[in-house]
């Protein structure tokens, strides 16, 4: 995994039930808690993913997320990379899989990194943080898990997992590719969230790790 190009069960696999149905389009996952924030992101020509979001197993992931979120950055943001079967990745500041420029990065919340309240699995649908070679250099980059990918597990910050729109998911994971950069690049319209009345704390942050 690597950020140059930055990148790079807490469920088991559910089967498309009428209970999924009752808490999401049958292309996702059920709520893990009614309680936890809700992101919906909206890609141009391609539809919209609904993930929640997991602060009791990675607090302050969850709370950049949300604030990148509330501040607007991942307007106009990209999908810049996509590998079929593996993972899509985005929001970095020029499309480009670089983290060049932006002011801050976070703490590692995984278990190499000495964090081991975070004990999410890197399956289908789960949404984690990019970084570099650097453990603590996650910053505005995230990518959303195609298929499960056992060796990520405990190395990235798995923070959250899609509950609807996994079929978007598919449709952008395998759309063409150059090596593993989008030929086109999917348009983030809308990043909103719904925290369920919980007021979340701004991040803490470190220097960015460049």
């Amino acid at each position: 995994m690597r950020m140059k190009k930055v990148l790079v069960p807490l469920l088991a696999m559910f089967t498309m039930t009428a209970t999924m149905g009752a808490c999401g389009s049958a292309d996702g996952y059920p709520v893990v808690s009614e309680t936890n924030p809700v992101v919906t992101i909206k890609i141009k020509d391609f539809g919209t993913i609904e993930v929640e979001l997991y602060p009791d197993k990675a607090p302050n992931t969850v709370n950049n997320f949300i604030s990148l979120t509330k501040s607007g950055y991942f307007e106009g943001k990209k999908f810049h990379r996509a590998i079929a079967n593996f993972m899509i990745q985005g929001g970095s500041p020029n499309g480009d899989g670089m983290s060049i420029g932006f002011p801050y990065a976070i703490k590692g919340e995984f278990s190499a990194n000495g964090f081991a309240a975070n004990t999410v699995k890197h399956s289908r649908g789960v949404i984690s943080m990019a970084r570099t070679g650097v453990m603590d250099s996650g910053s505005c980059q995230f990518f959303i898990m195609h298929d499960a990918a056992g060796h990520l597990d405990g190395q990235y910050a798995a923070f959250g997992r899609v509950i609807s729109g996994m079929k978007v998911v598919d449709k952008i994971a395998t759309a063409p590719v150059n090596g593993d950069t989008l030929i086109t690049k999917p348009v983030i319209e809308s990043v909103t969230v719904d925290t369920k009345g919980v007021d979340y704390p701004e991040p803490s942050t470190i220097p960015a790790a460049q």
